[in-house]
């Protein structure tokens, strides 16, 4: 990856955890990074279910960043069940996932819901993870760039080029989330490639090669450094590797090596 660019790994809790062990997962995080200084620093984020949230994050330490799996697209009001960025706030939440594909694909959120969320996050100060990303029927069909750039088009209308440094993109192919399988790392960059010589066709050619992708399909200690390595990959969005520790440290310094290797 572009040593410009410091790389960022996200841990999507999903529905999995309970506060005893969110907090001591936290806390092991956090022991990870509480050394790295300088060169070879890594962002590194956790997004542990809604209701953990406030004790996750008093655990914090290491500069490691409390996450959200998601946001409601306004303020406080009559909308039962959702959360919204005020409350994030006051749980000390520093950034947000939006688009992610079970929030797509199981869901059922639209593009524009997508984008209405991602401009909220942005609005509240929150660094947004916009995920993209194809099912196995697109890729098969060929159709792999042109579900991203609608992707990516829509999840960023209305963004201005002033908030990109809180923009990272994850892209995720969806049949390799949870599945074991993972897009090489050739497939990998040049679905990256492509994502970032669409951010600079729509911004510049400078927002392009500042913009962050991580790749967010199944990447575990044994492909990170590999998938890492690739110049258009910053770093990963991690699933069922983000549980355990010592995996998601085994991808941290991955990501730091990737950097000053």
């Amino acid at each position: 990856m572009s040593t410009q660019r410091t790389p960022f790994v996200g841990g999507n809790w999903k529905m999995n955890t309970n506060a005893k062990e969110g907090i001591a997962l936290m806390d092991a995080v956090g022991s990870l990074l509480e050394p790295q200084r300088g060169e070879g620093c890594v962002d590194v984020a956790v997004f542990p279910p809604f209701p953990y949230l406030m004790g996750i994050g008093a655990a914090s330490k290491g500069g490691v960043v409390l996450g959200a799996q998601d946001v409601w697209h306004s303020g406080n009001g009559a909308f039962t069940g959702e959360v919204s960025t005020e409350m994030l706030l006051d749980c000390g939440v520093g950034a947000v996932l939006t688009g992610h594909s079970e929030r797509r694909h199981v869901i059922g959120e639209s593009d524009e819901l997508v984008n209405a969320k991602t401009l909220r996050g942005l609005e509240a100060g929150l660094t947004v993870v916009l995920c993209i990303g194809e099912l196995i029927e697109q890729r098969e069909a060929g159709e792999t760039d042109a579900v991203n750039e609608r992707q990516i088009r829509a999840g960023l209308a209305g963004v201005g080029v002033d908030q990109l440094d809180r923009v990272v993109l994850a892209y995720e192919p969806v049949w390799a989330i949870g599945t074991g399988k993972t897009a090489t790392p050739a497939d990998a960059q040049d679905a990256h490639a492509k994502i970032r010589a669409l951010v600079g066709e729509i911004y510049g050619q400078a927002a392009g090669e500042g913009m962050r992708i991580v790749y967010g399909g199944s990447m575990k200690p044994g492909n990170a450094a590999e998938l890492m390595a690739m110049p258009d990959i910053d770093g990963g969005l991690i699933g069922g590797a983000s549980l355990n520790a010592e995996d998601f440290g085994g991808i941290i310094d991955a990501a730091r090596g990737s950097l000053v290797g």
